[in-house]
Order: C-alpha cells, then sequence, then structure tokens
C-alpha cells in the first residue's frame, strides 16, 4: 500500500488554524504570517486519520490528501 500524500497550498490558506489544531503533528502555523506549513508531506498510518480530519475542516480547502483513505491503527 502507498503512503498518503498530503500538499497544503499556502497561497489559498487563510490562517485559521484549524489544521494544527486538529492534526499537530502533521502541521503548524507560520509564526510570522499564520498560514500553514506541512510537517509530514507522508504522515505516519498513526496520524493519517488526523490529516484526513485537518483537510476536512480547513475552511478555504488549501490541504489536499491523496492515496490510502483508511486511519490506520
Amino acid at each position: 500500500m502507498s503512503a498518503a500524500q498530503v500538499s497544503v497550498d499556502r497561497g489559498r490558506c487563510i490562517g485559521a488554524g484549524m489544521c494544527a489544531l486538529t492534526a499537530p503533528e502533521v502541521f503548524e502555523q507560520d509564526v510570522d504570517d499564520g498560514r500553514v506549513l506541512l510537517l509530514q508531506a507522508e504522515p505516519t498510518a498513526a496520524h493519517r486519520a488526523a490529516a484526513r480530519m485537518a483537510a476536512g475542516v480547513c475552511p478555504s480547502g488549501a490541504i489536499t490528501l491523496s492515496g490510502p483513505q483508511s486511519g490506520g491503527s
């Protein structure tokens, strides 16, 4: 099975911070402009569900996930 891939569009990000709150192991907020910073482009199985949830709650749709749909355990 291939790894889940996460990508972010910093130009689309509005700095709401939902990603960093939902999946702090995968996302962080830039201290200068508040926009998303990607910490793990291929989140571990333990962090995939949180990364997928963060993409779902992002108000600007700046986060994209591709690859396995399962959250892993």
